[in-house]
This record gives structure tokens, sequence and C-alpha cells, in this order.
């Protein structure tokens, strides 16, 4: 198994593609012009811009892999710092997301939860279940959860337990967060990112976790990598089957959504292994395991870039109107079309973020949440 140094150059590869897409999908120049596979699926299916965020859960489950290695996956008190750090440091960048630029505002309303702070809480509660349970059990350990959660939301959901209005996600968050501090994008009180469906956005990261250790066998790595592979299909094809009667769905992060995202996400892990990590061509992705080497940052600085160009406020002819809004439609859409010069505002954006991420590289400078 090659390595750049101490890291699997696979796993920086598929985290650096991942947060490219992450930031392309997030920063459409305008949300009414955006092409159908980088647009969420209104409720159940899944498109390309829903696959983001399973993957890098995913992701962030392979590297806790590798992460707790050192403390020998015990809890000890290494290993109890370093996640209590981890959770603390990535749900306090989300929620200063969630504040800036607006110090002064109404907290009252302000949503508490969000990307980061749902990958924090995953963490926390994948890291515990991936440090109490024997690894071999970890896959009854998913079965179960999976299970349950499907239960949960059959027997205290409402006539339509699956639908926007009837599903338990929504209840539990509005008893525990409350409707003010939720997200309102749906039309009424429904948090993507809530409390309820982050059990099952930690199975994605658990699931990340046991496919970590398949890549930290340096024996027969070929057998591996076919073994990573064929557990991919083998998922992918059980959430397909799930979704028959429990519809692959990322608001609620189905049970049928894990298996089928993970699954794919296992696939695609096998293959840039095959060929970065065994047969050690990796020249031809530097550009994304450079984003990826410092994944969690240039997520959130493309989260800051975008909010001042909020803020900023410029005059456009008798109205007042976002900087974000103006390089949009004087600049990308007179040049590319009003879908293009959506998607080419994104990849600015990218390439902005990138080259930040490109200077820490140089500097060999990795900023950790």
């Amino acid at each position: 198994m090659a390595k750049n140094g101490s890291r699997l150059v696979s796993l920086d590869i598929f985290r650096g593609l991942t947060v490219a897409f992450m930031i392309i999908v997030n920063t459409p120049g305008s949300w009414t012009y955006v092409y159908s596979p980088l647009r969420h699926s209104e409720w159940d299916g899944c498109t390309l811009a829903d696959m983001v965020f399973p993957f890098f859960l995913f992701i962030a489950g392979v590297s806790m892999w590798y992460s707790l290695k050192k403390y020998k996956h015990i809890f000890n008190g290494g290993s109890l710092l370093r996640i209590s750090r981890r959770v603390i440091a990535v749900f306090g960048v989300g929620l200063f997301l969630a504040i800036f630029p607006y110090f002064g505002r109404d907290y009252s309303t302000l949503r508490i939860m969000g990307v980061l702070q749902r990958i924090a809480l995953a963490y926390a509660l994948a890291s515990f279940i991936c440090l109490s349970v024997n690894r071999q059990y970890l896959w009854i350990v998913i079965a179960v959860l999976l299970l349950l959660y499907w239960a949960a939301l059959v027997f205290f959901g409402g006539a339509e337990p699956f639908s926007l209005e009837g599903n338990a996600v929504k209840k539990a968050d509005l008893a525990l967060l409350g409707a003010k501090h939720m997200y309102k994008g749906f039309g009424i009180p429904f948090d993507p990112e809530g409390l309820l469906s982050t059990l099952t956005a930690s199975v994605t990261m658990i699931i990340g976790y046991y496919c970590g250790e398949i890549t930290s066998k340096k024996s027969s790595s070929g057998v591996n990598i076919l073994k990573l592979f064929l557990i991919g299909v083998a998922s992918t094809g059980l959430g397909l089957l799930w979704d028959m009667v429990f519809p692959i769905n990322k608001p609620i992060w189905s049970s049928s959504y894990v298996l089928y995202t993970a699954g794919l996400a296992m696939m695609i892990l096998s293959l840039f292994y095959l060929v970065a990590d065994h047969f050690k061509f990796q020249k031809w992705a530097t550009v994304f395991t450079i984003l990826g080497t410092n994944a969690l940052f240039s997520f959130f600085l493309s989260g800051i870039l975008t909010r001042m160009l909020i803020f900023i406020k410029i005059h456009s002819g008798k109205t007042v109107i976002t900087l974000y809004t103006w390089i949009f439609e004087k600049l990308c859409a007179p040049v590319a079309g009003n879908f293009g010069g959506s998607l080419m505002f994104s990849i600015i954006t990218l390439i902005i973020i990138w080259l930040v991420a490109f200077f820490l590289h140089r500097k060999k400078i990795m900023i950790r949440l």
C-alpha cells in the first residue's frame, strides 16, 4: 500500500474531489439556475448533489480509523481528548458560520444545526460506538441501528411516515430544538441536518471506519481492494432493494440512503485505492490531493467567502444588490448564460479556495478542525 508520507493518497484524492463538489453544489451563482445533477432532490431520490455529504461522512469514518489507530482503537485519555477536541472545534466552527457576519443578530432564531454541526455529532456518536464495540461486530451494530431507525419512523411518524409533514425526524427536532432554531427552507420547520437523523448519519461514518481497517491491511492488498469493491456493490444493491419500502431520502437520511451512498463510496474508494496506492499512479490527482489535505478548512473558507459576498451591498442602477448577485449577473451570466454562468460562479469560488489550499500545501500547513 503506497502512501504519501503517512497518509493514504487515495483517501486524500477522494476527500478533495468530494470537497470540490461540496463547494460547487453550495455556491451556485443563482439557485434559480442550477443544472439538475447539482440540485438536491426535492424529497425522495438521490442526485449527484445528494451523494456529496454522505461521501464526506464516509471519508471521515475512514480517516477516523487511521487517527485512532495510535490509541489502539480503545478509550483512554488520549483518544477521549482527541475526540472531544475535534467535536467541540467542528461544532463551534459550524455555529460560527451560522452567525457570521451578523454577530448582532437575534439569537432566539439562530439555526443550531448545519453541515459542520452534523459532522461533529456524527463523529462523536460513531467514535463512541467504534471504540466500544468489537470491530467484527460492527456490521451487526450497523444493521440494528438502521432497522431501529426505520421502525422509529414507521411507529412514531404520521399516516405518511416518510413524508415531509409526517416524519418523526421533524417531530423529534421540534421537541428538542424548537421551531425557531430549525431550517425553514422546506416551507415548514424541518432540519435536514437535525438531531434524530444524525443517528443514521453516524452509521455512514461507522461504515467508513470499518472500511478504513480494510484499506490499512498491507498483505494481499489486491484481495482487499476487491473485497471493498464487492461490499460496496452489495451495499448499493441492498439500498436499492430497501428503497422499495423505505425510500432513498437525504433530508431524513433514510436507512436505504445510508446503504446506497455508502456502497457507492466504497466502490469509488476502492478504485482510487487501486490506482493511487496499489499501482502508485498519483500525479493525475494532485489537484484533488491538495484540496483534500485541508478539506474542512477549505469548506469553512468557502462559507466565509460566500457570506462576505452576500453581506457586501453595491448599487446596480436604482437598486441595491449583493456583491454575490452582482458578480453572477454582470460577469458570469453575460459570458456563459444563466445556467452556465451559475456553474461558472461556483467554479470561480472553487478556484479561489483551491489557491488558498495550494498555498497551505506548499507551506506544509495542515489546519485541523
